[in-house]
């Protein structure tokens, strides 16, 4: 009876067109194009996966800092006032209140003065 060979390398193939699914073009058909893109996708999702704490900090800062202004002060002297008052409240926690709670913000704003 004859034995069939490549069993590893087709389920090898099949994950990795899998993983290549959604791409365009010659990547989700040929292996070689898809293994490519697979490990290109994979680096810049681990890249990503730390850049995407960089970018949600700058955001924060942005909604403080316009949220600020319009309390009559700026980010940097809101930071300053929050630290020599001693009120732990983090960027994440701030922005989120500047956004839905304007009134909770000003109040912030005004203990800080």
């Amino acid at each position: 009876m004859r034995i069939k060979r490549g069993t590893t390398a087709n389920a090898r193939h099949k994950k990795v067109l899998k993983q290549a699914k959604g791409m365009q073009h010659g990547r989700t058909r040929s292996f070689r194009m898809a293994k490519q893109a697979v490990i290109k996708a994979l680096q810049y999702s681990y890249r990503d996966r730390r850049n995407k704490k960089r970018d949600l900090r700058a955001l924060w800062i942005t909604r403080i800092n316009t949220a600020a202004r319009e309390n009559d002060t700026t980010y940097s002297k809101l930071m300053a006032g929050l630290k020599a008052k001693n009120i732990n409240l983090d960027r994440k926690i701030l922005a989120d209140l500047a956004v839905r709670e304007p009134a909770a913000f000003a109040a912030i704003v005004k203990s800080t003065k």
